[in-house]
């Protein structure tokens, strides 16, 4: 896996942990600090304690609790291990109050965006190579894509949660008996089918062995909303899949054959 990016530096003692953002146009740092003082308020054993914060600084800095664990990105998931996160995500969508999420800012990853992404780069018609079966899944996902009723789906009127927004599964900690959240950077208010649909696509997955479907099968969950996660999972995979292409921004990242297990996988849920 080749180094990503960071919008962040990290430094580490044994009970601290000190979080640098190299940029925070977005907010970035005020919605990390407003989820850890929420999630210390409503579920205090999830996420770091808020320690200390200079939100005015440049750049700002954070200070809160290490926690125990390994990041679940880059091993094989196993049954229990997929358990504990989908008791970590009911946690998460069912401690904090609707009244108090509700006056949250809406998260800058979510389903409006997501669609509006998708559909531009849909439009761009990206390089994909040349293998017959990658572009057939790009077919079938732009085909998916234009006919379906995407705006009414992301303007729904759904029981809003508070969401991490960020599916990559480096930031859930197994500590060997339960999983912990951490990089609040992008969290607020969400929609909860689209939370579950980041985690299971999300391309993280490819380092290793990921079945984020059976997430889903630890979640008591409505038909609706049931169907509301598979709609979304089909938005991201096209997503991914747009992004894997030759001299795309995250073909040099992933794992050789990349591209052609999201081809498999894009065919496969639609």
């Amino acid at each position: 896996m080749a180094t990503q990016s960071s919008t962040h530096g990290i430094a580490m003692s044994a009970d601290k942990v000190v979080k640098t953002y190299a940029s925070w146009d977005r907010g970035e740092h005020e919605q990390e600090w407003r989820a850890l003082n929420l999630l210390a308020q409503y579920a205090p054993d999830l996420a770091p304690l808020p320690l200390e914060a200079d939100l005015q600084a440049e750049p700002p800095v954070i200070v809160m609790s290490r926690l125990d664990g390994v990041p679940l990105r880059g091993q094989a998931v196993t049954p229990e291990q997929i358990e504990a996160m989908a008791e970590a995500m009911k946690t998460l969508h069912e401690s904090v109050p609707e009244s108090v999420v509700a006056g949250l800012a809406p998260s800058p990853w979510n389903p409006s965006v997501a669609v509006a992404k998708a559909r531009r780069l849909r439009a761009e018609e990206p390089y994909l190579g040349e293998d017959p079966l990658v572009l057939r899944a790009f077919a079938v996902g732009a085909e998916w894509l234009d006919s379906s009723p995407l705006d009414e789906l992301a303007a729904a009127t759904v029981t809003p949660v508070l969401g991490l927004s960020d599916g990559n599964l480096a930031n859930y900690l197994w500590d060997g008996k339960r999983v912990r959240m951490v990089d609040w950077e992008d969290s607020g208010r969400s929609d909860r089918a689209f939370e579950l649909a980041e985690v299971i696509e999300h391309i993280s997955r490819l380092d290793g062995n990921f079945d984020g479907s059976v997430l889903l099968e630890h979640l008591d969950l409505p038909a609706v909303e049931t169907a509301r996660v598979q709609i979304f999972r089909c938005l991201l995979a096209f997503s991914w899949l747009c992004t894997l292409g030759p001299g795309g921004l995250f073909f040099e990242r992933n794992p050789a054959g990349s591209l052609e297990t999201q081809a498999n996988q894009v065919i496969r849920i639609l």
